[in-house]
C-alpha cells in the first residue's frame, strides 16, 4: 500500500482504536495525530472534514470519514484501491 494517510485521533476513542487496527491489519503505514489538546487542528479538522468527531482519516489529503466510513469501503471493495493509491506531487500537506 502507497497511499499517504493520515488519521486524527484522541487517546480515549474506541473507534479510533478500530481504524487504527484495520488499517494496520492491511499493513497500511499511516501518521497519527492527536488532537485531544490542539484546538487548532480539531478547527482545521472540522473545516476540511465538514466533521467534529474523530477519528478522521485523510487519505492522500482527501477525507475519508471515520472507522465506520473505512469499514463500509472495506466491505464494498473501495478500500483497498484508494490505499494502494500514490500520492501525487498536488496532495495537500496534512497538518500535525
Amino acid at each position: 500500500m502507497e497511499a499517504n494517510v493520515t488519521i486524527y485521533v484522541t487517546g480515549y476513542c474506541p473507534y479510533c482504536t478500530r481504524a487504527k487496527a484495520l488499517l494496520s491489519q492491511k499493513g497500511v503505514k499511516y501518521t497519527e495525530v492527536n488532537v485531544e489538546s490542539r484546538d487548532d487542528l480539531r478547527r482545521w479538522m472540522h473545516q476540511a472534514s465538514g466533521q467534529r468527531t474523530v477519528p478522521q482519516i485523510f487519505i492522500n489529503g482527501q477525507s475519508v470519514g471515520g472507522f465506520s466510513d473505512i469499514a463500509a469501503l472495506d466491505k464494498a471493495g473501495q478500500l483497498d484501491p484508494l490505499l494502494a493509491k500514490p500520492a501525487g506531487p498536488d496532495s495537500p500537506a496534512m497538518p500535525r
